[in-house]
């Protein structure tokens, strides 16, 4: 997708708009950078206004794309949103990125550095960690109390270098009705026992589980010289002797994993997660190309970018076939929209049933609109390798991961997968952290930033303002991306974020 952006005004009827912002020249509306009128009543921040007449059923234009298709007729300066545009299909054939240049990364020489964790296995680590990893919902309650103790005293003082003790909990790992869902249950668990950002782990279960302790670690080829001790509460005779056991099994194991030292490694260590949670229009304009350019950055660096949330790039897959180094991989991304197609045929839904309330009271009207500013996460590099929800990223480069649009489904997939760090995106103000991977906040607009600072971490929405270009937005990010797998505690992890997000997806039916 290519953005063209013109500030600070737009044209609308014949006329200078100095609120207005066109994105190309392509298009048949502008957004509006502040509240404007028109002819049809006030336009708040961030929606669209005609800047020419669009007929009934004619397609609506937006980054040089189709948004969807006008439902009235629209005339100049008329606000457009769910009154007067409707999502439709259309062709989407976009092609098969054959003969796509995979750009060379710089020299190792020449790569940006961090100071990260190097594992026996050869994996980077940005933090080092405890976990206890539950086998069940029902010895959450257990792992989180132990969690507690660590947090509520002063166990940890002597150990600078642990960062803290991780319960993940979840809601699931017994009644599970089909194979799939437990497979990809025990894919994603497989993902963070193997996660170099952990130095250690209780695998705590009740007993009587569907998923097995024995099962889920079978065959995870975990780092030899990672501790990880499995117990069930059944065995330790209750609730109260799993808490005192348990923090005196991950006690026992802070001297050895307080040894671990940074040390500087290439930026081709690193894997990057992005997400996009609360969007709103200035989205696609400022928060998510200016992480793309940061994702550009990376890969330029030989590092890894990850893009995810399926259903939020539903009508823009065809722009990232067009960028997929071979046919295999794009068939890969449409067999997996063909997928979430039949997933929600099921249930009586379609992909179209989006953008949330939040996204419309923030200028998004379709899922069309919406899928275009998330795709812009992914920057402009080729498209190196689409993978399954929580599968192990192995490919440099620009990667697609197939998730649920769900943030805490979505990045837990992501973090799975091997994601050392997160970048997420924000336009209506989401509260997010994803223990252990640093979460840093981006802003789409200024008036979030202001308003919730200590939640942020960017300020996007300098770009919209004329304070600074989307480049070098992404550099900062870029270079915050280094600082914080250097150790920079993010805005979400001085908030201690992170001990409830992980949300592992359940694909199926639950008995």
């Amino acid at each position: 997708m290519t953005t063209n952006v013109h500030m600070p005004s737009g044209s609308v009827s014949g006329r200078s708009h100095p609120g207005l912002l066109v994105l190309s020249l392509a298009d048949n509306v502008a957004v509006a950078i502040g509240d404007v009128d028109s002819p049809t009543g006030p336009v708040p921040r961030g929606h669209k206004v005609a800047t020419r007449a669009v007929r009934g059923g004619e397609p609506v234009l937006k980054y040089g794309q189709v948004i969807g298709f006008a439902s009235a007729d629209i005339a100049p300066g008329d606000h457009v949103h769910s009154h007067n545009l409707r999502f439709g299909r259309f062709s989407r054939e976009g092609g098969i990125g054959e003969g796509v240049v995979v750009p060379e990364p710089l020299p190792v020489a020449e790569q940006a550095t961090f100071e990260g964790y190097v594992r026996s296995d050869g994996r980077v680590g940005t933090r080092n960690y405890l976990g206890i990893l539950t086998s069940v919902n029902c010895s959450a309650t257990a792992a989180r109390r132990i969690a507690e103790r660590f947090r509520y005293s002063d166990l940890l003082e002597q150990f600078p270098h642990v960062d803290g003790v991780v319960p993940l909990a979840h809601g699931t790992g017994c009644g599970i009705g089909d194979p799939e869902t437990l497979a990809v249950l025990r894919r994603t668990m497989a993902g963070y026992l193997m996660h170099p950002n952990f130095g250690g782990f209780l695998v705590l279960g009740l007993g009587c589980e569907h998923n097995q302790i024995a099962e889920l670690t079978r065959d995870v080829p975990v780092r030899p010289d990672l501790p990880i001790v499995a117990a069930t509460i059944q065995e330790l005779g209750g609730t109260r002797r799993t808490v005192e056991a348990g923090v005196s099994t991950l006690t026992s194991m802070l001297p050895e994993v307080d040894k671990a030292r940074r040390s500087t490694v290439p930026a081709s260590e690193l894997i990057l997660g992005t997400n996009c949670g609360g969007s709103d229009a200035y989205s696609g304009i400022t928060a998510n190309p200016a992480v793309g350019s940061a994702v550009d950055l990376l890969v330029r660096n030989g590092g890894t970018g990850v893009v995810a949330e399926t259903p939020e790039v539903y009508g823009a897959e065809h722009l990232l076939t067009r960028r997929a180094v071979a046919p295999a991989v794009a068939e890969k991304l449409l067999a997996r929209i063909g997928w979430w197609e039949q997933y929600l045929e099921k249930s009586g839904g379609t992909l179209d049933n989006n953008p949330t309330p939040g996204n419309k009271a923030g200028g998004l009207t379709t899922i069309l609109e919406k899928s275009l500013g998330t795709i812009s996460k992914g920057g402009t590099t080729p498209l190196a390798d689409v993978v399954d929800y929580a599968e192990q990223v192995t490919s440099k480069g620009f990667v697609f991961m197939d998730t649920p649009g769900y943030d805490p489904v979505s990045v837990t997939g992501i973090v799975a997968g091997g994601a050392q760090v997160m970048v997420f995106t924000t336009g209506r103000g989401s509260a997010f952290g994803c223990k252990p991977v640093p979460s840093i906040k981006v802003a789409t607009n200024s008036e979030l930033y202001l308003r919730m600072t200590d939640d942020m971490d960017v300020n996007a929405g300098a770009i919209v303002d004329g304070d600074r270009s989307l480049d070098e937005v992404g550099r900062e990010i870029f270079d915050l991306v280094l600082q914080t797998a250097s150790g920079r505690a993010t805005k979400s992890e001085d908030l201690g974020y992170g001990d409830e997000e992980f949300v592992p997806w359940r694909v199926g039916a639950v008995i």
